[in-house]
């Protein structure tokens, strides 16, 4: 599935740091780094995993392109299951670059996206499941997400899906020997105990898919739009959201004339909000425009927050667009009630919660002052509860976060359902084998024991070069 030659990469990000690291991974590279390294000692006499201090030199001029740190890490004890040299330079785009054409001036290729990770894998060091954490570890957004990455590096999901998988063969090989070989005195496996097993199985696989929108929300994070009319708080309210002044606050109607979006951390909930146009009728041309992508964002958002200005009260414009909102998950925020009084504010929250009691499951209605902070924490605990029931992943719990995993446990259990329905129609045992063979087979392309090659080459080019 891949060429045994001697790969190279850039494994730190683009641009200025520190450090850099130059990963060389392959038979040959431990002589390929000697060709450059000048040290006390050469990296074949060092010992493995010791990093060793020393000059990268240019074998054809002799001249000195970095003072380095050198480490050797020898095979099977490296990342790749291979000879590794990583070579620890200072940061910086010329001499990270410059000390990898070294490198690869010596014979060795460029590694592809994610082909170090690609290596581990087909190598034995982890699993499919394992090498898309690594992946999801980079890109997390939020220290819940990461947590979740890493216990699934650490092989949660990988032990749980293991462990179904081992209970469908062996409920196979019962069967199979039962039918093959009656005249042997073992234990016969009846129709009913394949089937109770087959539903104890199902069980733990639904469980799994139970939470799996909560563990998508935490690798992926949701989008919330702001919407609402021209001056009620938009803009304030993302301020306050994200810390940032990043969008232009001022009473002037109309001032948001294009879409802002800021990145943000909500109690876990890794989240890209957007600012928003005010809704209204304008002849003005690009407040028109700013409008209809507005309506746009409005469509594709996981939760709008749509604000209403205490101070004016709820106008039909409010209303009817919560109306025209009934099928998107809501919540309704009447801003400024710095400028109202308290119970001004609970009438106006009564009022919107009476009007359309019935009309949604539920209507979330808080009063908040995005220009004061107050009932912010509320807004924060509503989207928690809304996204994560309130709940943040426990430390053993095993959460479902991969759409591709997600899919092919749905796959599981329609095979499963297969089974269990042609026993009901009361076909021969042996018969039920073969769907419960597909369940089998779909949980290890989750793990990687029974996947094809295209699946593989798809999910490691997702990853960065270097990975």
């Amino acid at each position: 599935m891949y060429d045994e030659d001697t790969i190279a990469a850039i494994s730190t990000a683009t641009g200025v740091g520190g450090i850099g690291i130059v990963r060389i991974s392959g038979d040959t590279a431990v002589s390929v780094a000697d060709m450059l390294f000048r040290g006390r000692k050469t990296l074949a006499e060092s010992e493995s995993h010791r990093m060793n201090y020393g000059r990268i030199v240019d074998p054809a001029t002799g001249e000195t392109v970095d003072e380095v740190l050198a480490v050797k890490m020898k095979a099977p004890h490296s990342f790749t299951r291979e000879d590794v040299v990583e070579i620890h330079c200072h940061g910086g785009p010329v001499i990270t670059r410059r000390i990898l054409e070294l490198v690869l001036k010596q014979g060795v290729r460029p590694a592809e996206p994610g082909e170090f990770t690609k290596r581990a894998f087909l190598n034995g060091r982890i699993d499919l499941s394992q090498a898309e954490a690594v992946i999801d570890i980079i890109t997390a957004k939020t220290d819940e997400s990461a947590k979740v990455a890493v216990r699934q590096l650490e092989g949660n999901i990988s032990r749980k899906i293991g462990q179904i998988r081992d209970a469908l063969i062996e409920l196979i090989a019962h069967i199979e020997v039962t039918v093959d070989y009656p005249e042997h005195d073992l234990e016969e496996i009846t129709g009913q105990m394949v089937y109770d097993r087959l539903q104890s199985i199902r069980s733990d696989l639904m469980k799994l898919l139970s939470d799996f929108e909560r563990g998508r929300v935490l690798r992926e994070g949701i989008s919330i739009v702001l919407a609402g009319r021209p001056n009620v708080g938009k803009s304030s309210l993302l301020n306050e959201l994200s810390g940032k002044n990043r969008a232009i606050v001022t009473n002037v109607p109309g001032t948001t004339r294009d879409i802002i979006e800021e990145y943000i951390n909500i109690k876990g909930v890794p989240v890209r909000m957007a600012d928003t146009a005010g809704i209204r009728e304008t002849s003005d041309i690009v407040e028109k425009i700013g409008v209809e992508k507005t309506h746009g964002a409005i469509e594709e958002a996981d939760l709008v927050i749509l604000l209403i200005d205490a101070d004016e009260g709820i106008k039909s414009e409010d209303l009817d667009l919560i109306d025209k909102l009934e099928n998107k998950k809501l919540i309704v925020l009447i801003n400024k009630i710095d400028l109202v009084s308290e119970d001004e504010a609970e009438k106006l929250k009564s009022e919107l919660e009476k009007r359309f009691a019935g009309k949604r499951d539920e209507l979330k209605v808080l009063p908040v002052s995005a220009l004061e902070g107050t009932g912010i924490d509320k807004l924060e605990e509503a989207i928690s509860e809304m996204f994560l029931s309130g709940r943040l992943q426990q430390k053993d719990e095993v959460l479902l976060t991969n759409v591709r995993h997600k899919e092919l446990i749905d796959r599981t259990v329609e095979s499963i359902d297969a089974a269990c329905a042609s026993y009901e129609a009361g076909m021969p045992i042996d018969c039920i084998t073969i769907d419960i063979r597909s369940a089998a087979d779909y949980l290890g392309q989750i793990t990687g024991e029974s996947v094809s090659e295209q699946v593989i080459d798809m999910i490691f080019s997702r990853f960065c070069v270097g990975k």
